[in-house]
């Protein structure tokens, strides 16, 4: 092996050797990948009154102040807040994301702080007592800070000696080579020994600062998720973000529901269809067709229907206009010869009049037949409303009775469900829509005849705004019969991946929990509760859906 070769595969293995030396510093020790951690949650502190819910947590040096109605959970951000704490009263400043911010230097210390926050809002007044307790930080959490501010600089400085270690010993040993290579077996010794010492440097056993600095990082930042109890936990400052809402749960008894299925139905009163009298060839107006959603107006010409004669019925037609011109010659000289005799007295005046009556009608005749050559059919709009389907096509040749429009006025439409059982007059009821949107109904009648083993039950829907012929609803419809439970917003209820359903219950200022319920249907807006809830609690009306996907 020559010198030059000799020297460089000491140096290469030197710092082959001296680049793990950097990174690793013991068994199980890593400095670069962080294991995962579980968050923690800053200390904070929680108070209830009957008109206030108040949570304050440490951020920094300040104290956050988070501040909702209780029933509600809807925020309060016009509230003056005075708070006593260990260093005398002070007063929290709005912040523009809705919360309050007062400056606690003190809140830095480990320890046990009683607070009383002194809370004006409109004509509300309240005084809540609450009590802040900060952990005292654990060992490894303050030598992972102490890493934080000093580690990148050590690390730096241990790095560049192990690389200079590194070369010096490829100096070394290619010099013992060339020289005396006796040299090169304490050389190698003398690196072992040092590597080792800068090793012992960098860390100790069992101890791993990128896992401390990333729970330390972790510490600061609280985040929705599902505790140990099986709560779920959402910070104030996301159930703002959510729009999480709640209300108080009532007993009371209730009309037992029906849900019905129904559909959207023009009303017959206000709704028309234009159709073909006779087969004909369709031709426009002059202002063209109708497009779908026009509004018209009752007697507008939307089409004509031109009706086509074959070549076999021209030649009929050109004798009864014959027919008619000659006989309609013949009365002519008839009633000029009565206007003569009638003078005379030779016949009597109603002979005349009669002879009039006759080539009147035979006039007529004879224009209805140019007529029925000349001019084509006129479609026009049966009432006031909208274009709500349209069959025109220039040229299109319709059958007698085809649709070729249909008018409907969309301030006036109706519901119609189908009961499997015979329903009692005057049928309070009310419609919820794919979107979730609630129609208030009147009750319009009930058929006596079933369709398909149902009877038909019609409703006049008060606000029709939006709302589309054949769009399927659901109707729930009132018995007498009476109930007991609770009832919700449809909102509260959510259904979990096996097909339970649950409502979440606002146990703590930042805590809810699953209730499992049993429900029946009870309006277009409120389900009823009839097991699984007590009266009085707190139920998410609103975000409950959002909550249900917290993991």
């Amino acid at each position: 092996m020559s010198i030059r070769l000799a020297a460089f595969v000491a140096a290469l293995a030197s710092l082959l050797v001296a680049s793990p030396l950097s990174v690793l510093a013991h068994e199980g020790h890593d400095h670069e990948i962080a294991a995962p951690v579980t968050s923690t949650i800053s200390p904070r502190t929680e108070a209830v009154s009957s008109a206030f819910e108040l949570v304050a947590f440490r951020q920094g040096s300040d104290l956050e102040i988070w501040l909702d109605r209780f029933d509600t959970n809807e925020p309060v951000t016009d509230a003056a807040i005075e708070v006593e704490t260990p260093q005398g009263p002070a007063s929290a400043v709005a912040t523009p994301d809705g919360a309050y911010r007062l400056a606690a230097p003190w809140a830095s210390t480990p320890g046990r702080y009683d607070l009383i926050f002194t809370v004006t809002a409109t004509s509300d007044t309240d005084v809540l007592a609450a009590t802040l307790v900060v952990p005292e930080m654990s060992s490894s959490l303050r030598e992972a800070a102490v890493d934080l501010s000093t580690g990148g600089a050590s690390r730096g400085t241990s790095m560049l000696v192990i690389a200079a270690v590194g070369l010096l010993f490829g100096a070394l040993s290619a010099l013992a080579l060339q020289k005396r290579p006796i040299l090169w077996v304490p050389a190698l010794a003398f690196f072992l020994l040092l590597a080792f010492g800068a090793v012992r440097l960098l860390a100790h056993e069992g101890h791993d600062h990128a896992d401390e600095a990333g729970a330390g990082a972790q510490a600061l930042g609280d985040r929705s998720q599902i505790l140990p109890d099986g709560s779920v936990f959402v910070p104030k400052p996301t159930q703002r973000i959510l729009a999480v809402r709640t209300a108080i749960s009532r007993d009371g008894e209730h009309k037992r529901t029906l849900e019905l299925p129904g559909r959207i139905i023009p009303d017959p009163n206000h709704s028309g269809l234009v159709q073909a009298a006779t087969a004909g060839r369709l031709s426009a107006p002059p202002g063209g067709f109708p497009n779908l959603g026009a509004r018209v107006k009752t007697g507008d010409v939307m089409a004509y229907v031109t009706t086509p004669f074959l070549a076999l019925d021209q030649p009929t037609l050109h004798q009864q206009a014959g027919d008619l011109a000659q006989q309609i010659t013949i009365v002519e000289r008839r009633v000029a010869r009565y206007e003569m005799l009638v003078r005379s007295g030779a016949i009597t005046q109603v002979t005349l009049d009669d002879a009039r009556l006759e080539l009147q009608g035979l006039r007529k005749r004879l224009a209805a037949v140019d007529t029925v050559k000349r001019e084509p059919e006129p479609l026009a709009a049966p009432v006031d409303g909208i274009i709500a389907a349209a069959n025109a096509v220039a040229g299109q040749i319709v059958d007698p009775n085809t649709i070729v429009f249909q008018v409907v006025d969309p301030a006036r439409l109706w519901v119609e469900a189908l009961a499997f059982e015979t329903p009692p007059d005057g049928l309070a009821a009310s419609a919820r829509t794919a979107e979730r949107r609630s129609l208030s109904l009147a009750f319009v009648g009930a058929g006596f005849a079933d369709r398909n083993q149902a009877v038909p039950i019609d409703f006049a829907i008060g606000d029709p705004q939006g709302l589309r012929l054949g769009q399927f609803v659901s109707v729930f419809a009132e018995t007498p019969e009476p109930t007991a439970g609770l009832a919700v917003p449809r909102a509260s209820l959510v259904r979990r991946a096996n097909g339970e359903s649950i409502v979440f219950e606002h146990t703590g200022a930042e805590r809810f929990k699953a209730r499992l319920v049993r429900t029946e249907p009870l309006d277009g807006d409120r389900i009823l509760i009839v097991a699984g809830l007590a009266p009085g609690r707190r139920i998410v009306t609103e975000a409950a859906e959002l909550l249900n996907q917290v993991r």
